[in-house]
């Protein structure tokens, strides 16, 4: 009794009626007279009484009256606020971060559904993923589910990118943009193991992680529901999230004063906001987690070789890896030499620019395996058209098109040309700079013998007259028409 009189002037105390056990009766019943504000809803309360999660039999509670009515007030407004909707369970990504802490209770409240948290390990490194069960059921999810996806991330989203050459807008690795079709994918198998009826995820609705992760959901199983609160609730920013963490009591690791937005993945780092929203500013120095300054890089320069197969990396230094295990040696390695920055302002496939900073370290160096070895095993048209295609394949993986036909059609063409691109390539590590020193493969196209200058019994230099002559002959008869000859 002592306990209920104490708590309930706590604005947070959640009153919760529970079923009664086997063999108890509802002794209780003559004491709803304690409850007139409860009306046609004093029936729910019989039975057991859970406070703060310790359950008190309601029959041998005799507190006052004015105890239960400050309870029953802290929950009035959640109690008669009227639904969005209605769901069952709801899979949300979850990161641990303000946003999805926050959104754990605001579905609850607007859905009246469990909540599932589903944590991806995609490489974000094991500080991110310590505690995460404890905040999770600390915001009221019902579970939370991890799962390792770091080998099926890369070998079956990044090494597929890279074979191809993908690359957004000149600069830009894709690094976001590879992970959240595997992460999306995942809670779409999730979803059917817990039986939800809905998923739902964190991206606000000006940026590009939204179209990502809803195109998988149609793609994979279009009878989900997709809630996306971002674009449903009264929160407007990182202030407004922290002030209905507070009120909610949801543990949340950040404060006002966190400055830049980051994700992070084996593959890359980026980083958003603060000082970065205005272009003509330098990044600080401090701001960089994968990779040294290259003024701070070591003074020698470091040689690795990389083994690749079909276009796609096998080994480092001759010793064979894993897709995720080579991936992560290299981030170490390049991040030492400061390899792999990049400060860039994309367009939004919502329509805005926007000025992001990565560190690619790891990806930046086989990029640069790849497409030098590529100079030995593709002719020219080959190349030529390998690269148009590349950037449609690069387009498509930014706008979140992961499970569209034409990508998986484009895959399956850059698995056919990149057939024979086997071979070795080494590099040259140096402060911030990666140089090809050498490059092998069985499959050259690269004859010494025709190549070279002391050489002539293949290729007979004579024979480029013929060939200039017909060669330039459209712009000679333009140039005689015009001269009037």
């Amino acid at each position: 009794m002592a306990q209920l009189q104490a708590l309930s002037s706590c604005s947070s105390l959640k009153l919760f009626a529970c079923q009664p056990r086997p063999g108890l009766s509802n002794r209780g019943d003559k004491k709803l007279s304690l409850f007139p504000e409860l009306g046609g809803k004093a029936s729910e309360f019989r039975g057991n009484v859970k406070i703060a999660g310790s359950t008190t039999k309601i029959h041998a509670l005799s507190c006052n009256r004015k105890s239960i009515q400050a309870v029953l007030a802290s929950d009035k407004e959640t109690e008669t606020k009227p639904l969005r909707g209605k769901l069952n369970k709801v899979v949300l990504a979850y990161s641990g971060g303000l946003d999805t802490s926050v959104i754990v209770p605001w579905l609850r409240e607007n859905y009246g559904c469990e909540v599932v948290c589903f944590t991806a390990d995609v490489g974000q490194g094991i500080k991110e993923l310590e505690g995460l069960e404890a905040k999770a059921k600390a915001s009221g999810a019902c579970q939370l589910v991890v799962k390792d996806l770091q080998e099926e991330f890369v070998r079956d989203y990044v090494f597929p990118c890279l074979r191809a050459g993908a690359v957004y807008e000149r600069k830009y690795l894709l690094g976001t943009s590879m992970a959240r079709p595997v992460i999306a994918k995942a809670m779409v198998d999730v979803a059917r193991e817990v039986g939800a009826d809905a998923v739902s995820h964190g991206c606000t609705g000006k940026g590009n992680d939204q179209v990502r992760f809803e195109l998988t959901f149609f793609a994979l199983n279009p009878e989900l529901s997709v809630v996306a609160p971002w674009r449903e609730w009264d929160i407007q920013g990182r202030e407004d999230a922290i002030e209905y963490a507070k009120k909610h009591n949801v543990p949340v690791p950040v404060t006002k004063k966190s400055i830049y937005s980051r994700d992070r993945n084996l593959w890359h780092l980026s980083h958003e906001g603060d000082i970065l929203e205005d272009p003509a500013n330098e990044p600080k120095k401090d701001m960089y987690m994968m990779s040294v300054d290259p003024e701070d890089a070591p003074n020698q320069p470091e040689y690795i070789e990389i083994g690749i197969v079909s276009g796609l990396p096998v080994s480092l230094n001759r010793k064979e890896l894993s897709p995720a295990s080579l991936l992560s040696k290299l981030n170490d390695i390049g991040g030492k030499h400061g390899i792999g920055r990049i400060d860039m302002v994309e367009n939004r496939l919502v329509g805005m620019k926007s000025r992001g900073v990565y560190e690619t370290p790891g990806g930046t160096i086989l990029s640069a395996a790849v497409r030098e070895l590529e100079s030995l095993t593709l002719d020219r048209e080959s190349m030529q058209f390998k690269d148009m295609a590349a950037l449609k394949y690069a387009e498509l993986v930014y706008a979140g098109r992961w499970f569209d036909p034409l990508r998986e059609s484009l895959d399956k063409f850059m698995e056919e040309i990149t057939a024979t691109t086997t071979g070795s390539v080494t590099l040259k590590l140096y402060k911030g700079s990666v140089s090809v020193t050498g490059r092998t493969s069985p499959y050259s196209l690269y004859r010494e013998d025709i190549s070279s200058f002391e050489s002539g019994n293949i290729y007979n230099q004579a024979d480029a007259a013929g060939f200039i002559k017909l060669y330039g002959l459209p712009m000679k008869v333009r140039a005689m028409l015009e001269k009037g000859l």
